[in-house]
């Protein structure tokens, strides 16, 4: 790990927090902000725009070039490009650099989504798909990304030191298609997009906020009032995606609780506090039953506990999340789309699946997608063809028991200072 100047603490913090988060040694930086940091240059000027456009195009040309071949697309049936980059918006924009790249029409309408997070590829998925609506007979190209050498930040601000740890090099294409011809050998339709934004709440707003710390030097904080916000968001998202998505039992199952609950509101204060708590308490539908696969953005191996925990998902339906996070890092709108790759890769889709991918960014938004796979789906990507699955589940296991060690240690100290204390 190149440290250069930063200090020892700073880097014992980002060492644990990889680690913990479920990080393997194979994710990748790009090269400028690593020599940054190996040269001792903290504090000084950042690598610049220019190595910035350098891992956009690395990363995001070769996707494009590659959809291209595989599909066999005309890139001149390209009607609409639209990229979305939360936190690098050169001028050219990202958009422009790919018709000048692959030297698309001069009518072809582009747009360059910024600022909105980790869940904008479903953001650029719904608008190619409101494009291809309005204009059908055409391809819509859509690119993610997330920068990591514009980003990086170069301070002290623990709470700023976080997205360095987490976020990776990375860059996803996809083709979208309202042809005719290409009905029979698209792997998906797209069915639904539900998208949820908290921005009118103060606090929900804030919660992951650009600017700069004490030194001025320019990042992405990340408060503690995240996970709280992102529960309200994926409850709210969750409310809107389930009459679309769940089987009738369970609907029945939450339509039925919430009825008790408004019982138990309105009934004397006795009898409703000898009812039983599990009734007072809203019904979490299981969503496990209404998906095939399940892509969740790579916030961290917490992000992925939880959905696992609390919607009741099989250790099976969360693998493709865990492994690209241990693969890839946390590749922000990207993620989903690397899922997507793993379960094609790794089992295939059978005709019919449906497949959830689900993404949390700043805003705060939750924005869900639902595709159902038109035909058997088995296609082995290059980026998971050194996968090893084992490996990851060994380095996850040890995790686990360091984290136990780690507060049984903790536990047993604070039992002797409280005994030492007493006496």
């Amino acid at each position: 790990m190149a440290t250069g100047d930063m200090a020892p603490e700073d880097v014992d913090l980002l060492c644990r927090l990889a680690y913990r988060s479920g990080l393997g040694d194979a994710t990748a930086v790009p090269p400028k902000p690593v020599a940054y940091v190996r040269d001792g240059k903290l504090g000084g000027h950042k690598p610049g725009i220019e190595a910035a456009r350098e891992e956009y195009e690395a990363t995001c040309f070769s996707c494009v070039a590659q959809l291209l071949e595989k599909t066999g697309a005309d890139p001149s049936a390209i009607k609409f490009v639209i990229t979305n980059s939360s936190l690098f918006n050169p001028t050219p924009s990202l958009s422009a650099a790919l018709i000048n790249r692959f030297k698309l029409r001069d009518d072809v309408i582009n747009y360059s989504l910024g600022g909105m997070g980790c869940s904008a590829g479903v953001v650029a998925l719904d608008l190619a798909r409101q494009m291809l609506q309005l204009h059908p007979g055409g391809y819509a190209l859509v690119v993610s990304h997330e920068n990591i050498t514009n980003n990086y930040y170069t301070g002290r601000d623990k709470s700023m030191l976080i997205p360095n740890t987490l976020f990776r090099a990375n860059g996803a294409a996809v083709l979208l298609s309202s042809r005719p011809a290409d009905a029979g050998r698209s792997k998906y339709t797209l069915r639904h997009v539900v998208r949820t934004i908290m921005a009118a709440d103060d606090e929900a707003y804030r919660c992951i906020w650009q600017t700069d710390d004490a030194d001025r030097n320019h990042g992405v904080m990340l408060k503690k009032e995240l996970i709280g916000v992102a529960g309200r968001c994926l409850t709210r998202n969750l409310a809107c995606l389930g009459p679309l998505v769940l089987p009738a039992g369970e609907q029945a199952k939450y339509a039925g609780r919430a009825l008790l609950r408004a019982a138990l509101k309105r009934a004397p204060a006795r009898p409703a506090a000898a009812a039983p708590a599990a009734w007072r308490a809203p019904y979490t539908p299981d969503f496990s039953k209404a998906f095939d696969a399940v892509c969740i953005h790579t916030g961290g191996r917490g992000v992925i506990d939880s959905m696992e925990q609390n919607l009741g998902m099989s250790k099976a339906m969360v693998e493709a999340s865990r492994a690209a996070l241990y693969e890839f890092g946390n590749t922000s709108s990207c993620s989903v789309w690397y899922e997507l790759a793993y379960a094609e890769s790794f089992g295939g889709l059978r005709h019919g699946a449906r497949v959830w991918q689900i993404a949390f960014g700043s805003g705060f938004k939750c924005n869900s997608a639902v595709l159902v796979a038109n035909r058997p789906v088995k296609d082995m990507h290059a980026a998971w063809s050194r996968f090893d699955r084992s490996k990851m589940y060994a380095q996850l296991e040890a995790i686990d028991a360091d984290v136990a060690a780690s507060r049984a240690r903790r536990a047993a100290e604070k039992a002797a200072a409280a005994s030492s204390s007493s006496n």
